[in-house]
């Protein structure tokens, strides 16, 4: 059947579900992106990092395959194997991108500042931490322990290993809702630095919240943002 009526939910905010790379760790989300260049490099296929971002917030397999999907990519990729990027290809690629990631990972998850003071607020509030990430579970425990030994540790965290799809599909939004017994969906406010991980957010149902400076959108180590003047990060 169809529905033809509309409410509004009025009651508290149960929880924040918040994403990882760029939203609370490794400001500018650069090992994902480091490794995506690496990744087209032995496949002689050089990519900009802009093209290794393009499609940042989905799952590492599918990124790579919509990184190939992109003409500047695809052409290059063209000339140099003469012939078109097969699945077979990403999933090669991605068998590679999978153990460099894990290897570079603690390199990049230094806690974003601000993260400890905005998570210590919610809990005073009352408020359950639930997270989610286009990694896979294997990466994720690397950025959990790393998190945790820094002070932060979400009530919840689902990965993009966990779920039958990732981002844009609600999915991992949907699980924290189970794993932290929150009442209704929108009850909850998803924070991420991603296009796929804001989506995730509507898709969900959720009060959505987009992060510009210390995501993918602006892509930049914290060194390099603050040491922009005023004028330039505007």
């Amino acid at each position: 059947m169809n529905f033809n009526y509309k409410r509004s939910y009025k009651g508290p905010i149960e929880a924040v579900l918040l994403d990882w790379a760029g939203t609370t760790m490794d400001f500018g989300c650069m090992a994902p992106a480091r490794v995506f260049v690496e990744v087209f490099k032995r496949k002689n296929v050089p990519i900009t990092i802009e093209e290794a971002r393009a499609p940042m917030g989905a799952h590492k397999r599918v990124h790579i395959q919509r990184i190939t999907e992109l003409e500047s990519v695809h052409t290059r990729w063209m000339k140099t194997h003469g012939r078109p990027p097969t699945d077979g290809d990403v999933s090669a690629m991605f068998a590679e991108f999978v153990p460099l990631q894990v290897a570079c990972l603690s390199e990049y998850s230094t806690l974003i500042p601000g993260t400890l003071e905005v998570i210590a607020e919610l809990r005073r509030r009352g408020i359950k931490i639930g997270s989610t990430s286009g990694y896979l579970p294997e990466m994720m425990r690397v950025n959990q322990q790393d998190a945790k030994r820094q002070g932060y540790e979400p009530d919840a965290t689902v990965c993009a290993g966990d779920v039958p799809a990732g981002r844009p599909f609600p999915h991992m939004c949907l699980l924290n809702v189970v794993k932290l017994g929150v009442s209704t969906v929108q009850a909850c406010v998803k924070i991420d630095d991603t296009v796929p991980g804001v989506e995730e957010g509507l898709n969900a149902g959720m009060w959505t919240i987009g992060l510009a400076v210390s995501g993918n959108e602006v892509g930049m180590t914290l060194k390099d943002w603050t040491a922009l003047t005023a004028a330039e990060q505007a």
